[in-house]
């Protein structure tokens, strides 16, 4: 398969980036890739939550009232989940939620989905972009030419780019990142992905499974 590379106002270049039959994989990943994006979901959470139980609620550890004899059933002392204020039964304690995936997992999840992306026909090449100045306007504007206005977008960049990162923060439905911050779920999450020229290099690079 072919991609033409773009320019900045959405034309066809003479560049041509190939991908080859062999980075396309005849096997379905679609468990990995559901560990993976698990592990990824996993990931964004702290673990921190925590809620006190009985013997952590200050409070008197007075009875409240005999065994037997009242006609009520026995209490023991105010911390008793039952009241109000007392212990939490089986509350949440803090935990680790990360679980362990190897690299090579990983990267064959990221392959599988680029490779749907080229086949749905929902990935474009576009060449290196510089900005001196950080400008939102020029990447409105390079999002209308290539026909992706208002479209949910991933941006893959070769290398970090600060003053483009500054122009697309506030954009809506955009993300940018470079190759090493790629992952899964961002593949995922969009529909539509736009690599800078210098990153198809590393992509083949990391994917060159």
């Amino acid at each position: 398969m072919e991609l033409r590379v773009l320019d900045i106002n959405g034309n066809l270049t003479e560049k041509k980036v190939e991908f080859n039959e062999k980075f396309f994989s005849k096997k379905s990943y679609d468990h990995s890739m559901y560990l993976e994006v698990k592990r990824y979901l996993f990931a964004q959470r702290q673990g921190t939550h925590k809620s006190k139980e009985r013997g952590e609620v200050s409070g008197s550890t007075r009875k409240l009232h005999r065994q037997k004899g009242t006609g009520g059933s026995r209490k023991g002392d105010i911390k008793n989940p039952i009241f109000r204020g007392g212990g939490r039964v089986f509350g949440p304690k803090p935990r680790k939620y990360s679980i362990k995936l190897n690299k090579n997992t990983k990267n064959r999840v990221k392959k599988f989905i680029i490779e749907q992306k080229l086949i749905q026909n929902r990935i474009k090449i576009v060449e290196n972009i510089e900005l001196n100045i950080p400008k939102t306007k020029f990447i409105s504007e390079l999002l209308k030419s290539l026909q992706l206005k208002n479209k949910k977008l991933l941006m893959v960049l070769g290398e970090k780019n600060k003053n483009l990162y500054l122009s697309s923060r506030n954009l809506e439905k955009f993300k940018l990142l470079n190759v090493n911050e790629l992952d899964c779920f961002s593949l995922l999450n969009f529909p539509y992905i736009v690599f800078s020229e210098n990153s198809i290099k590393k992509i083949h690079e990391f994917l060159s499974i």
